[in-house]
């Protein structure tokens, strides 16, 4: 069983690396047992260019390799907790992108979260290459990372990755290529359609079912979902746009590993519209959802808020109440 520990939500404010060094301890925690691995995540083809439409998300992951507790800092902005490096065939290295540059020489408050992890258990998250390094020429690359557990400050303390082999091809024709996501094993552009409020439900529920990311997120108000947690809507409304992007796609990429909001996410052996009701702009759904484990099945209750946008209904929020066991 997995035994991460949370505690409170700290800061620090950046102000320059010079600073962060006159603050440091002369004593620094032993890291030695942390091991930091990486792997693509949904390895794809990858091209040069935009992180939004050809990004190359890479997991990463941090196991605890010694008997003691592991306890680190993680950064909610990920650019503060490391970096990749990306080496040509010459070991020279790609260079970074503005935005981290502009990050990391900008005063700011930084926040964080003090993590622990147990002897042989793991703590990972997904991150979005593009962020860290500007790639703008085919080739194979050499991808590494190098994680700072006390945080970037002046990456007096760092643990390297392991290395992967990154193929960047060269970008396709614009007349072969799309930013708008596919339907399964076809080539049909996947649009929000004009549908009732308990097809939307039904739709998102059996896209879960069948691991259709982009049917999921389909009629799926990510930015709302997002905010229903206090602390983050605190943070996205204070976030610049670039950095309310990035938290739109680590909150989905939380989603698809099952790290957060577990119950949004649960797969549903199988399931029953139980009720439905709605205006011309706000409605609910209540579902009765049932989930088979290897000694009974659970039943329980959700309630989807949907609301319409543009002719478009879109769940916002729910709720779930248990209902017992099978």
């Amino acid at each position: 069983m997995k035994r991460i520990l949370f505690s409170f939500i700290a800061a620090f404010s950046l102000l320059s690396p010079l600073a962060f060094s006159q603050n440091i301890s002369e004593k620094q925690a032993d890291y030695s047992k942390a091991q930091v691995s990486i792997r693509f995540y949904d390895r794809t083809m990858y091209y040069p260019g935009s992180k939004e439409d050809n990004p190359i998300y890479v997991d990463v992951a941090i196991t605890n390799k010694g008997t003691d507790t592991l306890r680190f800092k993680l950064a909610d902005d990920r650019m503060f907790s490391l970096d990749f490096y990306a080496f040509t065939i010459k070991n020279t290295t790609l260079p970074v992108t503005k935005d981290l540059t502009i990050k990391r020489s900008t005063n700011q408050t930084v926040y964080f979260r003090e993590l622990a992890i147990e002897p042989g258990e793991t703590y990972s998250f997904v991150e979005n290459v593009k962020d860290y390094i500007q790639i703008d020429e085919p080739s194979i690359y050499y991808l590494e990372m190098r994680f700072y557990p006390e945080l970037y400050k002046s990456k007096v303390v760092e643990v390297a990755s392991n290395r992967l082999s990154l193929d960047i091809r060269p970008a396709p024709s614009a007349s072969s290529s799309s930013v708008l996501p596919v339907e399964n094993k076809t080539t049909a552009l996947l649009k929000p359609e004009a549908i009732s409020p308990d097809k939307v439900i039904e739709q998102t529920i059996t896209a879960r079912q069948k691991s259709l990311w982009d049917q999921y997120f389909l009629y799926m108000d990510i930015e709302q979902m997002m905010v229903r947690n206090s602390e983050v809507n605190r943070r996205y409304k204070n976030a610049a746009a670039n950095e309310r992007n990035r938290m739109l796609q680590s909150y989905k990429a939380d989603l698809m590993q099952n790290r957060i909001d577990y119950d949004i996410v649960s797969i549903p052996e199988k399931f029953e519209i139980e009720n439905t009701s709605y205006s011309q702009t706000d409605g609910t759904v209540s579902v009765l959802e049932w989930f088979k484990y290897p000694n009974f099945s659970q039943k329980k209750r959700y309630i989807y808020k949907v609301r319409q946008r543009d002719g478009i209904w879109q769940i916002y929020d729910y709720s779930v109440t248990n209902l017992g066991t099978e």
